[in-house]
């Protein structure tokens, strides 16, 4: 397998042949799958005043308006601010950034972004990648850099809510509560919006991996995991000190490897049912992201 860095080799010039190519039925179906969004055309160079947003879409049974911008380099200020203008534009409420290579500073600006915005925006990041088998097609792969944390496709209101979900939800909004209260913690992480999901994740400052905080109400336990997204290579890595990062976790860890993502995972068996221990369900998960912090700093790369 090779990875074909020249993306431009490919694809010459972004909108004559990326844009062209993006908008054909079956590749935005492969980004619908990254981003969980199904999203269908609508018009591609669509007009935004003087100036025009590579795809415009919208996603199927919402009518919710996505834009799409693409750039087959390293991310820049000058496609952030078009990103900002054409989304204002088109009234976006899904917005869509295709890179070559995300710079930190302006993963850091996406996050920002889904922190500061309502529960009805969400930004997405993606890197492109060409991959290759012998004389086969090349084959894109979309990797998903920064998301919404309190993304769902449908889900816009606590109106139809499970019982579940209002508990993850409210679980969630305490542990912010917390995180506020934690001088120390604030030092080490940004908060996130609190959503009905069963994950909280923290961004490390890598687009490979992050800490993830995980309830889970059938086993009765929570969790706290660094979720890597798909480099076999680094979980290897960390793998060499599984003693080492065990004794610093004062916990069995759980060394889980699917396909594509890995995980490094430990549980503790405190009850996300129980309201009354949650304050203990924070201390553990506050103590334990902080030390996976320092392990991703100390084994990680």
């Amino acid at each position: 397998m090779t990875r074909i860095t020249d993306l431009r080799s490919v694809w010459p010039h972004e909108a004559n042949d990326f844009t062209k190519w993006l908008a054909q039925e079956e590749n935005l179906n492969l980004l619908s799958e990254a981003i969980e969004i199904e999203l269908e055309l609508e018009e591609r160079e669509s007009s935004v005043g003087n100036f025009s947003v590579d795809i415009f879409a919208k996603e199927s049974g919402t009518n919710r308006r996505v834009i799409i911008e693409n750039q087959l380099e390293d991310t820049n200020h000058d496609h952030l601010g078009k990103l900002i203008t054409y989304a204002s534009g088109k009234g976006a409420e899904v917005i869509v950034w295709i890179v070559k290579r995300a710079r930190d500073e302006h993963r850091q600006a996406i996050e920002w972004l889904n922190q500061h915005t309502d529960s009805n925006i969400g930004f997405f990041l993606l890197e492109i990648e060409l991959w290759q088998i012998g004389e086969s097609e090349k084959a894109p792969r979309f990797n998903i850099v920064e998301k919404p944390n309190d993304w769902t496709k449908t889900l816009k209101t606590m109106e139809g809510m499970s019982n579940t979900d209002l508990l993850k939800l409210d679980f969630w909004t305490g542990f912010n509560d917390a995180m506020s209260n934690n001088s120390d913690f604030n030092h080490h992480f940004r908060k996130r919006k609190a959503s009905p999901q069963h994950w909280y994740d923290l961004s490390i400052g890598s687009s490979a991996y992050h800490i993830g905080l995980t309830i889970n109400t059938q086993k009765q336990n929570i969790g706290a995991e660094i979720y890597i997204n798909d480099a076999k290579d680094i979980f290897e890595q960390f793998k060499e000190h599984k003693d080492d990062i065990a004794t610093m976790l004062n916990s069995e860890v759980e060394w889980r490897e699917a396909k594509k993502a890995c995980r490094i995972f430990i549980t503790t068996a405190i009850n996300p049912k129980k309201r009354d221990a949650w304050s203990k369900a924070y201390d553990w998960m506050l103590e334990k992201a902080i030390i996976f912090k320092d392990v991703a700093a100390k084994y990680g790369k």
